[in-house]
C-alpha cells in the first residue's frame, strides 16, 4: 500500500525553527523517520513538503488515483485552510492529521483544526512519534476497508 505525507509550511526548517518546540532534528531526519516506521508497516511513502497552500492542494488532488491513503501535517494552514479541508473531503482517501507539537496546549489560534472533521484522527504533541502512530493508524484502517 502507498501512503503520501504531506508536511506543510516551514516544516522544511525543522531543526532551525524554535526547537524548544519543534526539536532539533531536521526535515531530512524526519523524512528518513517516516521512511522507516513505514517500512516497518509494510508501507510504501512519498514525502511532499511545501511552504504553499496551493501546492498542497494540488498534491491531495494528485493523490486520488495513486494513493491509498494520507498522513498529514498542515501546518499553520491547519488553521486557516477550508480549502485544505475540502481537498481531502473531495478526494475521499482515509487521511489521518498528525502535529509535532501538542496544538490544544499552544496559542488560542492554533487549537482549532480545520482538518479534523476530515480526518480519521488527529495526533498531536509526540514528535516524530506521531508520524509513526498516523502511519499504523492509517494502516490498520486501510486493512479493515
Amino acid at each position: 500500500m502507498r501512503v503520501l505525507v504531506i508536511n506543510g509550511p516551514n516544516l522544511n526548517l525543522l531543526g532551525l525553527r524554535e526547537p524548544a518546540i519543534y526539536g532539533r532534528q531536521s526535515y531530512a531526519d524526519l523524512v528518513q523517520f517516516v521512511h522507516q516506521s513505514a517500512q516497518q508497516l509494510g508501507l510504501t511513502v512519498d514525502c511532499f513538503q511545501s511552504n504553499h497552500e496551493g501546492a498542497i492542494i494540488d498534491a491531495i488532488q494528485a493523490a486520488r488515483n495513486t494513493f491509498a491513503g494520507i498522513v498529514i501535517n498542515a501546518a499553520a494552514y491547519t488553521h486557516t485552510s477550508i480549502a485544505i479541508h475540502d481537498a481531502l473531503l473531495a478526494v475521499a482517501l482515509p487521511a489521518v492529521e498528525v502535529h509535532l507539537s501538542d496544538i490544544s496546549k499552544r496559542e488560542e489560534y492554533r487549537r482549532f483544526s480545520y482538518l479534523s472533521s476530515v480526518c480519521l484522527q488527529c495526533i498531536c504533541g509526540k514528535g516524530f512519534e506521531g508520524y509513526a502512530e498516523a502511519l499504523q493508524v492509517l494502516h490498520k484502517h486501510l486493512l479493515k476497508n
